[in-house]
């Protein structure tokens, strides 16, 4: 008999497992080839690495396979994936909406009973028949409790890494995500557009930001009516809390003569793209205006050098020499640029698609990736503050690369006057 909320008479009595197809699949991010694609390549890993299955735990591993981005409020998620099969095992206060909103199959757990979700994860290989030897996890992205939990749970068997071989498959993009990310780029420029209308000496950073996070989130609903809205976010900052890219924003009001940078961060179904620009408010003095320019130099020469067949490394070693020309090279702080997909400030990187000197990666059609040079100046120095630009530019066929952003940049745009 199966026990129900009807005939249960103590917690002992309920279900540690649930299957709740309430309502039906709802529309998804991408079409069905779209995620069978992403499957039969990540089943080729299984193949390459003699994998009986995968079990996902990432946000953005389970978000690029299944189209499910989890909220984890310390409960466990996951997605397996056998050489046939895919399920997403998730927690019943979610009830059915992993199901609605993910390509494959769902099994629900409950909390009434502590580890039920790795009981999840057996009876998901045990009903698909699958008795696993070998496993691949995403080590850059599994707690250790939760990987011994995982290994306690299917004994014998060997846990292997996967997530550098995942990654690598997420840097090339399909049409499809192309796509999703084209409009992220148009609604991040809206934001921006929002934003540089509502800066006014007075008006403190977190209002600006609620204008621009505003302005982007009714564009996404626009356009993807049929999914979830969630996650857009502004970082907009001025005088010394611009020094920081990852900087919040403040109570602080915007003064006559700040330095402000504008950072748009619009999330389409979990794929993240951004708009970030400096700006003034009111006339730069000399050294500000010299520094400022001089990132731009440096980002005009990066959009250029972005191309297929150009190496990551080579690329920030050029831009170096910029910098060190100026005596700014120790001003830098961190890499020109990153890929783009399935990442947020929370969640994702795709770590081997990065403008920096340690990376060998060489560009080719299908890769996104961004132009964002960013140079700092310490307080109580002239010129002091942030200074960042940032494009986002898709590499495709035949040597042709498009800049996907649109929203000016320089001097000669994004000084605010009044």
């Amino acid at each position: 008999m199966t026990i129900t909320a009807d005939n249960a008479s103590s917690i002992a009595e309920l279900e540690r497992l649930k299957v709740l197809h309430i309502g039906s699949k709802g529309k998804l991010t991408f079409s069905d080839a779209e995620f069978e694609r992403r499957l039969g390549g990540l089943r080729k890993i299984m193949a390459a690495k003699d994998l009986d299955a995968v079990i996902l735990t990432s946000y953005h591993g389970i978000k690029y396979y299944s189209d499910f981005l989890y909220t984890t409020f310390g409960r466990n998620y996951a997605l397996v994936v056998t050489a046939d099969d895919s399920v997403t095992v998730t927690a019943n206060i979610d009830a059915g909406m992993p199901w609605r909103t993910s390509y494959g199959e769902n099994i629900v757990y409950t909390d009434w009973r502590r580890d039920n979700f790795y009981f999840g994860l057996q009876e998901a290989l045990r009903q698909r028949g699958v008795k696993a030897n070998r496993i691949g996890v995403e080590d850059d992205f599994l707690p250790g409790l939760t990987r011994e939990k995982i290994a306690a749970a299917f004994p014998g068997a060997a846990l292997l890494d996967v997530s550098q071989d995942a990654m690598r498959q997420r840097m090339i993009k399909s049409a499809e995500e192309i796509e999703v990310i084209k409009h992220g780029a148009r609604i991040g420029d809206l934001g921006g557009e929002a934003i540089r209308n509502a800066i006014r000496e007075g008006i403190s950073e977190y209002e600006v930001a609620l204008i621009g996070t505003e302005a982007m989130v009714h564009e996404i609903a626009r356009t993807f009516p049929d999914r979830e809205v969630r996650d857009t976010w502004v970082w907009f900052q001025s005088g010394i809390n611009t020094d920081g890219a990852h900087n919040w924003a403040t109570t602080r009001k915007l003064q006559q003569g700040d330095i402000l940078s504008l950072n748009c961060f619009p999330m389409t179904s979990g794929y993240y793209t951004a708009l970030e620009r400096t700006l003034f408010l009111g006339q730069p003095d000399e050294r500000s205006l010299e520094l400022w320019n001089i990132n731009v130099e440096v980002h005009r020469r990066g959009l250029e050098l972005i191309k297929p067949g150009a190496v990551c490394k080579d690329i920030a070693a050029e831009l170096n020499e910029i910098y060190i020309s100026h005596g700014l090279l120790a001003n830098r702080t961190f890499g020109y640029g990153h890929s783009f997909g399935v990442l947020s400030h929370y969640y994702g990187r795709e770590a081997g698609l990065e403008l920096r000197e340690d990376i060998d990666t060489v560009l080719e059609p299908g890769m996104v990736v961004s132009m964002e040079p960013m140079i700092t100046v310490a307080d109580g120095l002239p010129g002091a503050g942030g200074y960042r630009e940032h494009d986002i530019l898709v590499i495709g066929e035949d040597n042709s690369v498009e800049n996907i952003t649109k929203f000016p940049f320089g001097p000669e745009h994004n000084i605010i006057e009044g």
